[in-house]
């Protein structure tokens, strides 16, 4: 039986490449529920956005519930950590960068 842990050993740049793709898919699996919720109140956020939105809204999610996962810690990190920073930068313009407001 495969446990957590062992799915858990694989990695890449230090992180769970079982994590990361469980967090992607469930965001992918909840984007249309999410989009349907938001444009009730007048905000369109297509589907795709939420998928770039995934880092970024997990660090926020982290940090809310206290929880310093290492890329937590790395993301506060002053003096390190840059590409990290892009990359989490880069996926929150991509995810803010096709949403409206729609008027009723």
């Amino acid at each position: 039986m495969i446990t957590l842990e062992y799915l858990r050993s694989f990695r890449i740049f230090g992180y769970a490449i079982f994590d990361l793709s469980l967090s992607f898919l469930g965001m992918f699996l909840l984007a249309p529920i999410l989009s349907k919720l938001f444009l009730r109140i007048g905000i369109n956020i297509p589907k795709m956005n939420w998928v770039y939105l995934t880092l970024p809204i997990g660090i926020v999610a982290h940090l809310l519930v206290g929880t310093m996962t290492p890329m937590t810690r790395q993301f506060l990190d002053l003096n390190g950590y840059y590409i990290l920073k892009l990359v989490i930068l880069g996926s929150l313009i991509m995810g803010f960068w096709g949403i409206t407001i729609v008027r009723k």
